[in-house]
This record gives structure tokens, C-alpha cells and sequence, in this order.
């Protein structure tokens, strides 16, 4: 007969979540993810396989927690500056309290960029992918631009994304502010 959990999967999936952001996936060991989530290898390994399985369940986690977000961004209809709202949307994401400072996709993003790690690569390229849509959803609102110019403002807007992310893991209000309204001087 199986035992109980003893505990509660997505409180611990969200306790492992905070640690990859916090450290990367590379630089989290089995020791680290038993004593954040407060329970055993057996039972990591019983309720998602490995470290990788815990990790790709913290993608997700992650994900549907910032569903809220992109579906405001989704449904707003003012195109650039919908753009603008989802970055200091995101900014704010970081200040929330209990939260990791950038983001968690970007992290991993840069951190599987040579890898050939197809899961965590399909997760984080769908990820990218409907970002770059969306930017190029709302940049149409535009009827001025054209297609060419609609493509390099959304490339250039998702590395823009990236950026931002990383800056709010070193830089202060003040300059995080400054980047994203320099942004959208250029937009």
C-alpha cells in the first residue's frame, strides 16, 4: 500500500521554484532542494522523478503564476504602451515579497542556451515565443509601422525583456525606471 505525502506538492514544488531562481539549476544540488523543501530524496524522487523533473514542475509553477500578468498584457488594447505597463508589470514581480530578484525564465533562458536539453528548451522557446507574439500583437495597434519594422521592434523588445531582467537583480528603482523609459523612446 502507498504511504501519504506528508506534505503538500505545490508548496514544496514552490519552495524549489524559489531556490532555481534564487541559484540556477546548475548550482542547486539534491541537499539543497531536500532542506528547502523540507522533505526527503525518496520523496523528491517519488513525486517527480529527479532534480530535472522537480525543476521542469518549477518552470511551470512559475509560468502559471505569471499568467495573471500576460493575460492582463493579452487583453489590454493600447498597444506600445501595453508593452511598457508589461515590463514595469514585470519589474514589479521581483518586489513582490517572498520573490527572487529577475526572472526565472530569463535565468534559465541564459543558463540552457547550449544546452540540448529539449524539455527545458521547449518550455523556455514557448515561453519566448508567445512574448514575441504578443509584442508583435500589440506593436500592430500601429498602423504606421510596417511588417519589417514591426519584427526588429519585437526582437529588440524581447532583448530589452532580457535586460530588464537582469538589471533587477543588481540595479535600483531609480535606474530600472530609466531603462524602461529610454526603451520606449526608442519605440
Amino acid at each position: 500500500m502507498a504511504r501519504k505525502k506528508q506534505y503538500i506538492e505545490e508548496e514544496v514544488i514552490d519552495k524549489a521554484m524559489h531556490l532555481f531562481w534564487r541559484k540556477g539549476y546548475e548550482n542547486t544540488s539534491m541537499q539543497m532542494l531536500e532542506k528547502e523543501m523540507g522533505i526527503n530524496k525518496f520523496s523528491i524522487y517519488s513525486s517527480f522523478g529527479n532534480k530535472h523533473g522537480l525543476f521542469l514542475e518549477s518552470l511551470k509553477s512559475y509560468n502559471s503564476k505569471r499568467k495573471a500578468m500576460f493575460d492582463k498584457f493579452k487583453n489590454a488594447s493600447n498597444g506600445v504602451e501595453d508593452i511598457k505597463q508589461f515590463f514595469y508589470d514585470s519589474v514589479a514581480v521581483c518586489n513582490e515579497n517572498g520573490n527572487e530578484k529577475g526572472c526565472l525564465v530569463t535565468n534559465t533562458y541564459n543558463e540552457f542556451s547550449t544546452s540540448e536539453d529539449e524539455l527545458v528548451n521547449n518550455q523556455i522557446n514557448s515561453f519566448m515565443d508567445n512574448l514575441k507574439s504578443l509584442f508583435i500583437e500589440k506593436l500592430k495597434m500601429d498602423s504606421s509601422k510596417n511588417e519589417e519594422t514591426i519584427k526588429k521592434e519585437a526582437n529588440f523588445l524581447v532583448l530589452a525583456k532580457h535586460g530588464l531582467a537582469a538589471a533587477t537583480r543588481v540595479n535600483n528603482k531609480e535606474e530600472i525606471k530609466d531603462y524602461i523609459e529610454m526603451t520606449f523612446k526608442n519605440i
